[in-house]
């Protein structure tokens, strides 16, 4: 991790078994990564570590062996910025602003969204799987600097 306050975390959701390289290169330089679940296969979470060290939830579909060792809610730490991840948001049984945390992650939707409440910046980096109806190919970004965090979602190509 930097020793700067500054951080580039990397969102990913929803692969379902595909890892694209437009993923992985549009991860690239991430500090870390952020899997809020339906990884549909551990060789994802494999490759994702290769880029930086991988936060992960479990989803779903994620079934078997492989999975039974993710957790449904993970806490990544950095600096003094704490990140709840969830697979389905409807889930959520915190209140995160009064929990501490400045974000929550999470996927299932497959749609890319991004908003704020009470100070907690919410963010669903939609699926970067396989294409499910009209729905986009997407990931996102969180940026830390200092106090500020913001949030962006990246279409992939086709």
């Amino acid at each position: 991790m930097p020793s700067s306050r500054d951080f580039t975390i990397g969102l990913i959701s929803d692969t379902h078994g595909l890892l694209r390289p437009a993923a992985m290169e549009a991860l690239g330089g991430s500090d870390a990564i952020i899997h809020a679940g339906d990884i549909g296969d551990a060789r994802i979470l494999a490759e994702l570590s290769r880029l930086a060290p991988v936060t992960a939830v479990r989803g779903n579909i994620d079934r078997g062996a492989w999975a039974s060792s993710l957790p449904e809610t993970a806490v990544l730490l950095l600096g003094d910025t704490a990140i709840f991840v969830i697979h389905n948001l409807a889930d959520l049984a915190l209140d995160p602003a009064a929990s501490g945390f400045r974000a929550v992650v999470s996927g299932h939707s497959h749609r890319p969204a991004r908003r704020e409440k009470d100070g907690v910046l919410f963010v669903n980096p939609g699926s970067a799987g396989p294409r499910r109806f009209t729905l986009p190919v997407a990931l996102g970004r969180l940026r830390v600097a200092g106090k500020r965090m913001t949030a962006e979602l990246i279409e992939l190509a086709r």
